[in-house]
Protein backbone atom coordinates (compact mmCIF):
# COMPACT_ATOMS: atom_id res chain seq x y z
CA UNK A 1 0.00 0.00 0.00
CA UNK A 2 2.73 2.29 0.74
CA UNK A 3 3.86 2.48 -3.02
CA UNK A 4 0.48 2.63 -4.53
CA UNK A 5 -0.73 6.30 -4.78
CA UNK A 6 -3.74 7.48 -3.14
CA UNK A 7 -6.06 10.51 -3.89
CA UNK A 8 -9.09 11.48 -1.94
CA UNK A 9 -12.47 12.69 -3.41
CA UNK A 10 -15.23 14.70 -2.04
CA UNK A 11 -18.28 14.25 -3.49
CA UNK A 12 -21.68 16.54 -2.52
CA UNK A 13 -24.62 14.84 -2.92
CA UNK A 14 -28.18 14.83 -3.32
CA UNK A 15 -30.06 11.85 -1.32
CA UNK A 16 -33.88 12.04 -3.36
CA UNK A 17 -37.54 10.91 -2.71
CA UNK A 18 -36.33 6.97 -4.15
CA UNK A 19 -33.78 6.88 -1.71
CA UNK A 20 -35.80 7.95 1.38
CA UNK A 21 -36.18 4.88 3.11
CA UNK A 22 -32.84 3.89 2.74
CA UNK A 23 -30.68 3.64 6.39
CA UNK A 24 -27.20 5.29 6.95
CA UNK A 25 -24.99 1.55 6.56
CA UNK A 26 -27.45 0.61 3.59
CA UNK A 27 -26.25 4.17 1.96
CA UNK A 28 -23.17 3.25 2.56
CA UNK A 29 -23.07 -0.32 0.94
CA UNK A 30 -24.99 1.66 -2.13
CA UNK A 31 -21.74 3.61 -2.50
CA UNK A 32 -19.37 0.64 -2.39
CA UNK A 33 -21.90 -0.86 -4.94
CA UNK A 34 -21.82 2.20 -7.15
CA UNK A 35 -17.40 1.90 -7.00
CA UNK A 36 -17.29 -1.30 -7.92
CA UNK A 37 -19.97 -0.78 -10.66
CA UNK A 38 -18.22 2.47 -12.01
CA UNK A 39 -14.43 0.55 -12.27
CA UNK A 40 -12.57 2.79 -10.41
CA UNK A 41 -10.16 1.54 -7.40
CA UNK A 42 -11.08 1.97 -4.38
CA UNK A 43 -8.64 1.89 -1.42
CA UNK A 44 -9.16 -0.44 1.55
CA UNK A 45 -8.45 -0.28 5.20
CA UNK A 46 -5.32 -2.57 6.15
CA UNK A 47 -5.59 -5.14 8.50
CA UNK A 48 -7.32 -8.65 8.84
CA UNK A 49 -10.59 -7.19 7.66
CA UNK A 50 -9.99 -4.44 4.64
CA UNK A 51 -12.38 -2.07 4.28
CA UNK A 52 -13.04 0.47 1.37
CA UNK A 53 -12.00 3.86 2.81
CA UNK A 54 -15.61 5.71 2.61
CA UNK A 55 -16.74 8.05 4.86
CA UNK A 56 -20.06 9.97 5.07
CA UNK A 57 -20.28 13.17 6.69
CA UNK A 58 -23.20 12.53 8.66
CA UNK A 59 -26.05 9.98 9.43
CA UNK A 60 -29.17 10.74 8.04
CA UNK A 61 -32.17 9.20 9.71
CA UNK A 62 -34.50 7.07 8.10
CA UNK A 63 -37.29 8.74 5.94
CA UNK A 64 -35.33 11.38 5.42
CA UNK A 65 -34.55 13.31 2.11
CA UNK A 66 -31.38 15.82 1.55
CA UNK A 67 -29.18 17.93 -0.98
CA UNK A 68 -26.70 18.32 1.12
CA UNK A 69 -25.00 14.98 1.67
CA UNK A 70 -21.34 14.54 1.54
CA UNK A 71 -19.12 11.56 1.39
CA UNK A 72 -14.89 11.24 1.25
CA UNK A 73 -13.77 8.34 -0.66
CA UNK A 74 -10.23 7.15 -1.38
CA UNK A 75 -8.81 5.92 -4.90
CA UNK A 76 -5.78 4.15 -6.08
CA UNK A 77 -4.27 6.22 -8.75
CA UNK A 78 -4.70 9.87 -10.10
CA UNK A 79 -7.47 10.07 -12.04
CA UNK A 80 -8.84 13.15 -13.71
CA UNK A 81 -12.02 14.12 -11.60
CA UNK A 82 -14.09 14.30 -15.03
CA UNK A 83 -13.11 10.44 -15.70
CA UNK A 84 -14.55 9.92 -12.54
CA UNK A 85 -17.50 12.01 -12.28
CA UNK A 86 -18.73 10.44 -15.35
CA UNK A 87 -17.76 6.97 -14.19
CA UNK A 88 -19.93 7.21 -10.82
CA UNK A 89 -22.78 8.56 -12.89
CA UNK A 90 -23.42 5.70 -15.30
CA UNK A 91 -23.14 3.61 -12.27
CA UNK A 92 -25.43 6.09 -9.80
CA UNK A 93 -28.94 4.17 -9.13
CA UNK A 94 -32.23 6.59 -8.56
CA UNK A 95 -32.32 8.72 -5.67
CA UNK A 96 -28.54 9.76 -5.85
CA UNK A 97 -27.57 12.94 -7.54
CA UNK A 98 -24.21 14.33 -7.67
CA UNK A 99 -23.77 17.71 -7.60
CA UNK A 100 -19.83 17.89 -7.36
CA UNK A 101 -16.60 16.28 -6.66
CA UNK A 102 -13.26 17.96 -5.22
CA UNK A 103 -10.12 16.51 -4.66
CA UNK A 104 -8.88 17.07 -1.17
CA UNK A 105 -5.78 16.46 0.57
CA UNK A 106 -5.17 13.20 2.06
CA UNK A 107 -4.56 14.82 5.56
CA UNK A 108 -7.86 16.74 6.32
CA UNK A 109 -9.13 15.42 9.53
CA UNK A 110 -12.47 12.85 8.83
CA UNK A 111 -15.86 14.22 7.85
CA UNK A 112 -17.36 12.90 11.05
CA UNK A 113 -15.45 15.06 13.24
CA UNK A 114 -15.87 18.43 11.53
CA UNK A 115 -19.52 18.09 11.23
CA UNK A 116 -21.16 20.82 13.62
CA UNK A 117 -24.92 21.36 13.14
CA UNK A 118 -27.61 20.62 9.93
CA UNK A 119 -29.81 22.57 8.77
CA UNK A 120 -33.30 21.22 7.87
CA UNK A 121 -36.68 22.13 6.09
CA UNK A 122 -39.77 20.31 7.63
CA UNK A 123 -42.97 20.20 5.99
CA UNK A 124 -45.83 19.12 7.85
CA UNK A 125 -48.27 17.31 5.40
CA UNK A 126 -51.79 17.65 7.38
CA UNK A 127 -52.77 21.11 8.59
CA UNK A 128 -51.84 22.35 11.91
CA UNK A 129 -52.70 25.23 14.09
CA UNK A 130 -50.57 27.79 16.11
CA UNK A 131 -47.08 27.16 15.09
CA UNK A 132 -45.44 30.86 15.02
CA UNK A 133 -46.89 30.22 19.28
CA UNK A 134 -45.16 26.66 19.41
CA UNK A 135 -42.00 28.22 18.12
CA UNK A 136 -41.87 31.21 20.57
CA UNK A 137 -42.83 28.83 23.55
CA UNK A 138 -39.85 25.88 22.46
CA UNK A 139 -37.26 29.42 21.90
CA UNK A 140 -38.74 30.73 25.17
CA UNK A 141 -38.14 27.80 27.38
CA UNK A 142 -35.33 27.22 29.67
CA UNK A 143 -34.72 23.52 29.07
CA UNK A 144 -36.61 20.81 26.88
CA UNK A 145 -35.96 17.78 28.67
CA UNK A 146 -36.15 14.46 26.32
CA UNK A 147 -35.60 10.82 26.35
CA UNK A 148 -34.04 9.09 23.25
CA UNK A 149 -32.95 5.38 23.91
CA UNK A 150 -33.16 5.48 27.68
CA UNK A 151 -31.04 8.52 27.68
CA UNK A 152 -32.28 11.59 28.91
CA UNK A 153 -31.29 14.63 27.65
CA UNK A 154 -31.86 18.61 26.96
CA UNK A 155 -32.74 19.51 23.17
CA UNK A 156 -32.90 23.63 23.99
CA UNK A 157 -29.73 24.01 23.60
CA UNK A 158 -29.07 21.89 20.50
CA UNK A 159 -31.54 24.36 18.98
CA UNK A 160 -29.09 26.87 17.11
CA UNK A 161 -32.18 28.08 14.76
CA UNK A 162 -35.67 27.50 14.38
CA UNK A 163 -38.25 30.03 12.33
CA UNK A 164 -41.38 29.53 10.27
CA UNK A 165 -41.17 29.29 6.19
CA UNK A 166 -43.62 30.72 3.89
CA UNK A 167 -45.88 27.85 3.03
CA UNK A 168 -44.58 25.26 0.06
CA UNK A 169 -46.08 25.52 -3.34
CA UNK A 170 -48.86 23.10 -2.44
CA UNK A 171 -50.05 25.00 0.49
CA UNK A 172 -48.32 23.02 3.48
CA UNK A 173 -46.76 24.98 5.98
CA UNK A 174 -42.95 24.53 6.93
CA UNK A 175 -39.94 25.63 8.91
CA UNK A 176 -36.36 25.81 9.24
CA UNK A 177 -33.91 24.68 11.90
CA UNK A 178 -30.37 24.41 12.88
CA UNK A 179 -29.79 21.59 15.16
CA UNK A 180 -25.98 20.98 16.96
CA UNK A 181 -24.16 18.12 16.00
CA UNK A 182 -21.94 17.67 19.34
CA UNK A 183 -19.92 14.64 20.76
CA UNK A 184 -22.26 12.45 22.64
CA UNK A 185 -25.37 14.93 21.96
CA UNK A 186 -27.02 15.80 18.26
CA UNK A 187 -30.16 17.27 17.63
CA UNK A 188 -32.63 15.30 15.87
CA UNK A 189 -35.87 16.79 13.87
CA UNK A 190 -38.07 14.11 15.31
CA UNK A 191 -37.45 14.92 18.88
CA UNK A 192 -38.16 18.77 17.33
CA UNK A 193 -41.54 18.18 15.78
CA UNK A 194 -42.14 16.00 19.25
CA UNK A 195 -41.50 18.66 21.02
CA UNK A 196 -43.49 21.25 19.14
CA UNK A 197 -46.56 18.78 19.97
CA UNK A 198 -46.63 17.52 16.34
CA UNK A 199 -46.97 13.87 14.93
CA UNK A 200 -43.44 13.40 13.60
CA UNK A 201 -45.13 10.65 11.11
CA UNK A 202 -46.77 13.39 9.75
CA UNK A 203 -44.15 15.52 8.75
CA UNK A 204 -41.16 15.36 5.93
CA UNK A 205 -37.76 16.42 6.77
CA UNK A 206 -35.02 17.50 4.06
CA UNK A 207 -31.59 18.22 5.08
CA UNK A 208 -30.49 21.69 3.13
CA UNK A 209 -27.45 22.07 4.80
CA UNK A 210 -24.01 21.18 6.77
CA UNK A 211 -22.14 23.47 8.63
CA UNK A 212 -18.04 22.30 9.67
CA UNK A 213 -16.09 23.57 12.41
CA UNK A 214 -13.72 26.04 11.26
Amino acid sequence: MDDIKLMRIRIFFCKNEAMRYTGHLDLHKTWERIFRRSGLSLAYSQGFHPQPRLNLACALPLGFTSQAEILDAWLEGSIPLTEIRNALTISIPPGITIDKIEEIDLRIPALQTQVCASEYVITFLTPIEGLDKKINDILAAKDIPRQWRDRSYDLKPLIEDLQPLPDSDEGLTRLMTRLAAREGATGRPEELIDALGFVPSQARVHRTRLFFNQ
